[in-house]
């Protein structure tokens, strides 16, 4: 079959492969297996209802981001707030993070935590994750919240990840600043203010896709195998594309499966990372959760480990919800018996009872979700990428690039490594 050559082929029509597009401006083709674009930042509207594939909340680091979007989007149509987020611990709200207010504790427990904050037993290196959990805030602020929380997060032994498994999102704190937070309540975190348009995050992704030539972008199309040797990608409609550079922001160990290589396949059997189950939910009023914006469940007992809240960002009348519940890679999801579970738990949790009434739902399975961090594993990444750009392929992004980034990382990753290639 007669080869199409493309200069740049980019697989996926995220927020990374749309931005790349943006900047390389001319002769690619974007290929993405889904009937829309947007990846995981896409928006869906059921009723009255507005809700993203998961919560996303921009905190902008960059003003050429930030300006980029606020410059094509009308000013009423974007709503800046100061970060209300809580932690449900024991039937009580005390403020996140847990490690920077145990004084909301009861008298004992703050005690304990106190206690073992100062007598923690800190080294110079860590084994892991979890090892470096109990070395820099002790025994009890771990098992109380940072433990519980973080297993159901990312559905796996704490153990098995790195010590910088969450990077630059890690709400780490040392003992003064704990001490001063309780006098001085003072978050520090890096999305304490953020900004959103009122009729979600795809609106965002919109602006990017309108920048681009709709023609070159195929949607409900994949790439099922590519030859690394001539530089031929094949798709499901058996199209073949001939490529000088090739940019994957698919997931790493579904890109891996695309090539006929018994070394990519024993680096994906390692790859590992969670499922999320998402249920967007729509009830007929309000919570009496009626300012929080989201909240943190370390409850072992509770289905979800966050819950947040569409109607207290957009000012809307009706409760408005995304539960967030996580798996591991390999368990099955039984949508039905979570989404009983999960009405069941909020109604433990004070969020709703029996007066409130579901309108309207949409499940979704983020699969995958939260990449695992391991030093080991990453150490493979890291080869293999090298590896391939010697062949001008590149993988990118959160999930190309297999990392804990944040949508504007995935983005300036995007460009900057446009302009590498357009130089």
């Amino acid at each position: 079959m007669e080869c199409t050559n493309v200069k740049y082929l980019i697989i996926g029509a995220g927020i990374s492969g749309l931005t790349f597009a943006n900047y390389i401006k001319d002769n690619y083709l974007i290929v993405e297996k889904e009937s829309e674009v947007g990846g995981y930042c896409r928006t869906i509207k059921k009723g009255d209802y507005v809700w993203d594939y998961a919560g996303h909340f921009f905190h902008f680091k960059t003003d050429e981001f930030k300006n980029f979007f606020l410059n094509n989007i009308k000013k009423e149509d974007i709503i800046y707030k100061n970060k209300c987020s809580k932690i449900i611990y024991k039937n009580s709200l005390i403020d996140y993070p847990f490690q920077s207010n145990i004084h909301e504790l009861e008298k004992q427990e703050f005690i304990d935590c106190l206690y073992d904050l100062f007598n923690k037993t800190e080294k110079e290196k860590y084994d892991n994750f979890l090892d470096m959990l109990y070395g820099k805030f002790g025994m009890s602020i771990v098992e109380k919240f940072l433990r519980p929380y973080n297993e159901k997060l990312y559905a796996c032994d704490l153990k098995f990840l790195d010590t910088d498994a969450m990077g630059r999102f890690f709400p780490y704190a040392n003992i003064n600043q704990i001490i001063n937070n309780m006098k001085n309540n003072n978050d520090i975190s890096y999305n304490n203010k953020f900004l959103y348009p009122k009729n979600g995050a795809g609106s965002f992704i919109n602006i990017l896709y309108k920048n681009l030539d709709s023609e070159k972008i195929l949607l409900n199309t994949s790439i099922v195998s590519i030859d690394i040797e001539n530089k031929i990608a094949t798709t499901n409609l058996g199209k073949k594309y001939k490529f000088e550079y090739l940019i994957n922001t698919s997931p790493l160990n579904k890109f891996l499966n695309l090539f006929n290589n018994k070394n990519y396949n024993k680096l994906n059997k390692e790859l590992s990372y969670n499922k999320v189950l998402v249920f967007n939910l729509g009830f007929n009023k309000k919570s009496k959760y009626n300012k929080e914006h989201w909240l943190y469940v370390p409850d072992k007992n509770i289905n979800y480990y966050r819950v947040g809240f569409y109607d207290n960002i957009l000012d809307a009348k009706k409760l408005s919800m995304y539960i967030e519940i996580g798996f591991s890679k390999n368990q099955k999801i039984n949508i039905e018996e979570q989404l009983n579970l999960t009405l069941e738990s909020l109604k433990l949790n004070g969020i709703i009872d029996n007066s409130f009434k579901l309108e309207q739902y949409v499940p979704i399975i983020m699969d995958p979700a939260y990449v695992h961090i391991n030093g080991q594993t990453n150490k493979k990444i890291d080869t293999l990428k090298e590896d391939l750009k010697k062949k001008n392929i590149y993988t990118i992004g959160r999930y190309g690039g297999w990392t804990y980034c944040s949508m504007e990382d995935c983005m300036i990753e995007s460009k900057n490594l446009s302009n590498k290639l357009l130089n």
